[in-house]
């Protein structure tokens, strides 16, 4: 049944897009290459698989390749295993023929990993849907909505105007994308409208108790043990404004834990009354520190990322610092003590 309402986007959100562009350049192009970030969440997963079944439904031959592994514990979102990873599934030289590339969820090159170099080399068309505040020019046709609560959203608004079907898997594509990016609707980015799209997805098929449990109730014990260890180190300063922890490898290896199983443990640092900025900064096998920064304040953690190239929204950013961990450290929460001041 087709989503009566997945055109219905209000004149001052419909106007941010070009969408009469975005129709032209989807209908001149035929063959599609999907992408998204490394590190990938459900907005990134659930709005790429998304877009690529609403071009599936026009006719487009679509292939998604992109620069990592599907988390285990997202991996109930792509049961058919349509994401490949370039260079062990695709060759670099062997990719499939594309008139189109598509970036979903993310506009910055530090987050695109190998595909990086995909990007940079093609003389095919791209395009970005996003929704981040933060963003680089990566010499493609840029569809972007800051105050979209998640690209999902951007995505349902596509499928309006491109004149899809939100079929029951597009509408749990698109229900984890919107939810967890909302932090399952409790973030400042939730509005009304959220929930009514939220309900609109829940009537074409998504069923938000099956996926609460997906997401929520179903970790490992190497995650509860990784977790216990993360908040018990936490600190605070600034009179409780500042909370901040981190993760090693040797975490990792001692809890026997994945590295997919660090995500979204910074929110729950928030949870400590008083806190208005909390900070995680994560170890890569390879070096350096992945850091993520959250607010429930008048800071901008887009702006503080910005400093160590990274970006992101104002309530949550992310970035890459290179440095052993006692540099990285001082270097990041010198930075959020500045901003908080």
């Amino acid at each position: 049944m087709r989503d009566k309402d997945a055109s219905a986007v209000s004149d001052s959100r419909s106007a941010v897009i070009d969408w009469a562009r975005f129709t032209a350049l989807v209908g001149d192009c035929q063959r599609f290459l999907l992408t998204t970030h490394i590190r990938p969440d459900c907005d990134a997963l659930g709005s790429t698989l998304a877009m690529a079944e609403i071009l599936e439904q026009l006719g487009k031959s679509v292939s998604v390749v992109t620069a990592f592994d599907v988390p285990p514990r997202l991996q109930f979102l792509d049961p058919d295993k349509r994401f490949q990873r370039l260079g062990s599934d695709v060759p670099r030289d062997r990719l499939p023929a594309f008139d189109l590339l598509l970036v979903l969820d993310t506009s910055a090159w530090a987050q695109l990993g190998e595909m990086g170099e995909v990007i940079r080399a093609t003389t095919a068309k791209k395009a970005v849907l996003d929704h981040h505040v933060s963003t680089d020019d990566l010499g493609a046709e840029l569809f972007r909505e800051t105050g979209a609560e998640a690209t999902g959203r951007i995505v349902h608004d596509a499928a309006g105007h491109l004149g899809a079907t939100i079929t029951p898997r597009i509408a749990t594509l698109l229900f984890a994308a919107l939810a967890t990016d909302t932090g399952w609707f409790r973030f400042a980015s939730t509005s009304g409208e959220t929930y009514r799209l939220a309900a609109r997805l829940t009537e074409a098929g998504a069923v938000p108790d099956r996926m609460y449990r997906e997401l929520y109730e179903n970790d490992s014990l190497a995650r509860l043990r990784l977790l216990g260890r993360t908040m018990a180190r936490a600190r605070s300063e600034l009179g409780g404004r500042l909370i901040y922890t981190w993760i090693t490898q040797e975490d990792f290896a001692e809890c026997g834990a994945l590295a997919s199983d660090s995500e979204d443990l910074i929110n729950l640092t928030l949870c400590v009354g008083g806190t208005e900025v909390a900070v995680i900064l994560v170890e890569q096998a390879s070096g350096g520190f992945k850091v993520s920064f959250r607010s429930r304040s008048g800071l901008d953690c887009s702006r503080v990322a910005e400093q160590f190239g990274g970006g992101g929204h104002k309530a949550a950013a992310g970035a890459f610092v290179p440095d052993p961990f006692p540099v990285a450290q001082a270097k990041v929460l010198d930075a959020v003590r500045a901003a908080m001041r």
